[in-house]
């Protein structure tokens, strides 16, 4: 099984929930099993709910207990009955603590910038719920009820899309702590309006904080995890039907089978090209690529790399999706309370590097498959090397062909690999010279799923350049057969764009493969048989 396998978008939410008797709801219990991406996507969609097992609400009683007990005892707690970053040193006295909060929050609502989607929100509201529910924050059990019933009614706080440093997304997941009161804004019935409406037309109660609640709710790295899960589930698509293109270029070029030889790739088993090469087997299974005499020794590297490029972003994507996992299922809470033990402790962490490193990180690999797909569309478009008219032109002479094409595959190369940039290692001292150091880890993530719209353009692109070549070469081996998630991709591309027989635009003709390969049941339909092993039968 492919490591990024995951339920494909026609699948009901039900894949990783259980389904509920109430306006086609589906309830998930958190404390059941280890939260996966999938369940982030699922509350992506909405119309969800909440459930937390006994177990796990006894243990943030416990944990709100213990910060009671610090309270009255009058114990220094980080955002108990201290002021936040700089003004640590203020302390708050126990009859005052309760009313700061709101002003704590506030104070805190500085993001800026358009607001998330509301699928982004959904989901970062789902993450934090997710992260309260390990008891580590010692929320008040009420406040934590009032988010859950939020997120069930499907009543999603506005969130800013900027603010965040890594260190912690605090003034963007303020706002959900701002939205539980009252205040700011939310999505809720198709209207964005003010929370204070939204939750008396819901027949939900304002959130009274307690002590730390506010703090509770606003110091994780929420956003980060949201948006790192759903940007990974769309990777999943991105990578399939790369796959299934690039396989259609091989049978295009002629390429030499034997790079995919199970044998060849497991001699040096790095990365997850082992995994890489299967793939790229499947998705050529019932065509005739494999049983045909190689016409050359050996292709370009582009070709020929190709389990090793792909099982390089397959491995930078489980090293990924490992991170995600670990915020989603983990308590990113300052201070940490530690339940067991009756202790609360200063932690760090809200802090990211490890989910920035592994973003960056994939960012890079994926740089890495855009560079190998623009070369094989210029190989394919390169007679002495494809062993086809130049620029896959039939008419020869003048004819531009593809050639002009080469210029837009460039500049979304570049693009792709402005987004390289480490965000990682970029920080600003804030907060009077206590936060030092930040790992941009939302920033990280952002640029990562900027990729996606040029990789899905050079994805097209190969696509409808290596059909034509299919054509051309048929005319001379005119019973080629086609693999099966290489003839999806050939099938449905042909219905949008016929085979180039003089000098046309071809910028439109990219524009209707995108269209067409990117709709969802031609992602659906690949996936499918990417996840289906004949070698298995």
């Amino acid at each position: 099984m492919p490591s990024w396998r995951r339920p494909r978008r026609s699948a009901s939410a039900t894949a990783c929930a259980t389904p509920d008797q109430g306006a086609g709801m589906t309830t998930l219990t958190i404390g059941e099993r280890e939260l996966d991406i999938a369940d982030v996507v699922a509350a992506s969609r909405g119309r969800m709910r909440i459930a937390v097992t006994p177990e796990l609400r006894e243990r943030m009683q416990q944990a709100r207990d213990i910060l009671d007990d610090h309270l009255r005892r009058d114990v220094p707690v980080y955002g108990l009955n201290t002021g936040l970053g700089g003004n640590i040193g203020h302390r708050i006295a126990p009859d005052e603590a309760s009313a700061l909060q709101a002003d704590l929050v506030m104070a805190r609502v500085a993001g800026v910038g358009a607001p998330l989607s509301i699928e982004a929100s959904r989901a970062v509201l789902f993450c934090r719920i997710a992260g309260l529910a390990q008891g580590g924050a010692g929320i008040s059990l009420p406040v934590f009820d009032t988010l859950v019933a939020m997120l069930a009614a499907d009543m999603i706080p506005v969130i800013p899309s900027r603010g965040s440093t890594g260190a912690s997304d605090l003034v963007q997941t303020m706002s959900l702590a701002a939205a539980a009161i009252g205040a700011g804004a939310v999505h809720w019935r198709s209207r964005t309006m003010p929370a204070a409406e939204a939750l008396a037309a819901a027949g939900l109660t304002l959130a009274r904080l307690a002590p730390k609640d506010g703090l509770s709710i606003g110091s994780a790295s929420s956003v980060a995890c949201a948006m790192a899960a759903l940007a990974l589930a769309e990777l999943d698509d991105l990578l399939a039907m790369h796959v299934a293109a690039a396989a259609l270029a091989c049978q295009g070029f002629g390429a030499n089978p034997h790079l995919f030889d199970a044998e060849v790739v497991a001699a040096r088993p790095a990365g997850r090209q082992v995994e890489a090469a299967a793939l790229f087997r499947r998705a050529l299974a019932g065509g005739d690529f494999f049983t045909r005499v190689p016409a050359k020794v050996q292709d370009a590297i582009s070709f020929r790399a190709l389990p090793q490029v792909m099982g390089a972003v397959m491995a930078a994507r489980e090293a990924a999706a490992r991170e995600v996992r670990v915020e989603l299922n983990g308590a990113a809470d300052n201070p940490l309370v530690l339940g067991a033990a009756g202790l609360v402790r200063p932690s760090a962490n809200f802090l990211t590097p490890s989910l920035a490193l592994a973003f960056d990180t994939l960012a890079i690999a994926v740089a890495q498959l855009a560079t190998a797909s623009v070369q094989r569309s210029i190989k394919l478009m390169t007679a002495r090397l494809s062993g086809l008219p130049n620029y896959l032109s039939p008419v020869g002479g003048a004819s531009a062909g593809f050639v002009p094409m080469q210029k837009s595959l460039a500049a979304l190369h570049a693009e792709i690999r402005l987004k390289t940039i480490p965000a990682s290692i970029d920080g600003v001292v804030v907060s009077d010279m206590v936060e030092d150091i930040a790992t941009n880890s939302v920033l990280a993530v952002s640029k990562f799923g900027e990729q996606f719209e040029p990789m899905r353009w050079l994805i097209a692109i190969e696509a409808m350049v290596a059909a034509q070549a299919v054509d051309l070469r048929r005319r001379g081996e005119p019973g080629l057969a086609l693999g099966r998630a290489a003839g999806e991709v050939y099938r449905r591309l042909r219905a949008v764009v016929v085979e180039l027989d003089a000098d046309r635009a071809t910028g439109p003709d990219a524009s209707a493969a995108l269209g067409a390969l990117w709709h969802a049941d031609s992602v659906d339909a690949v996936r499918g048989m990417l996840e289906h092993d004949p070698e298995k039968l």
